[in-house]
C-alpha cells in the first residue's frame, strides 16, 4: 500500500472503531494507531481482511501478550473467503469439484489465524454475526484427525457450533480471522 492508500485505510479503520465502541470499551484509538504504524505487516494483513469483505475491527485486548485483538466484524462471513475446504489435506483429498482453496491455508497467507470456538462465541457477544452464513473455526486436532472440522453460525438467536467433513465446502461458508497487533 502506498502512503495515500494507507492513510485512507487508517481513516476507515478509525471510523469503524468509533462507530462500534461497544466492541472495545476502554481502548483508545491513538493506542491502536501507534501499534498499527509500528507494525506495517499487521496493517497489510488488516488491509487483506478488508479487501476480502471482513470489515476488521478491534474486539479487545490480550494482556498476556500485550496486544490488541482485531477480528472480522462483517455481519456475514466475508464474501471473498467462502466456498473453501477446511485445510490443504481436505482439499487434496477431493477428487472432483474441488473448491479454489482452503481456509487454513488462506488464513496463513493473510498472516492471521482462524477463530477458535471460544473466540467465536466471544465475538457473538459483541453483535449478531453469521445469521445467513457460517464460518469455519480452528478445529481441535482430535476432530481433524478423524476427518472432521467445525464451524459456527447464529440461528434462532443462538450461537451453534457444528461439524462437517473437512473436505466439504458451501457457498455460504467462509471463515473469520483474528489478528494480534
Amino acid at each position: 500500500m502506498d502512503k495515500a492508500n494507507t492513510e485512507t485505510f487508517l481513516a476507515k479503520l478509525q471510523q469503524r472503531f468509533v462507530q462500534h465502541m461497544q466492541r472495545h470499551a476502554g481502548i483508545e484509538w491513538p493506542q491502536v494507531l501507534e501499534r498499527l504504524l509500528a507494525q506495517p505487516a499487521k496493517l497489510q494483513t488488516l488491509w487483506l481482511m478488508e479487501q476480502s469483505g471482513g470489515e476488521p475491527d478491534v474486539i479487545g485486548q490480550d494482556p498476556a501478550q500485550n496486544c490488541f485483538l482485531f477480528c472480522d466484524c462483517a455481519a456475514e462471513s466475508p464474501s471473498g473467503r467462502r466456498s473453501l475446504c477446511y485445510d490443504q489435506a481436505a482439499l487434496d483429498k477431493r477428487k472432483e469439484n474441488k473448491p479454489s482453496g482452503a481456509a487454513v491455508a488462506m488464513a496463513s497467507e493473510f498472516g492471521a489465524e482462524l477463530l477458535t470456538e471460544q473466540q467465536y462465541r466471544a465475538l457473538q457477544q459483541l453483535g449478531h454475526f453469521d445469521q445467513k452464513t457460517s464460518s469455519w473455526l480452528c478445529t481441535p486436532a482430535e476432530i481433524r484427525a478423524l476427518g472432521g472440522a467445525i464451524f459456527g453460525d447464529r440461528r434462532y438467536n443462538r450461537v451453534f457450533v457444528y461439524h462437517n467433513g473437512a473436505e466439504s465446502y458451501y457457498a455460504a461458508r467462509g471463515f473469520r480471522l483474528l489478528l494480534r497487533v
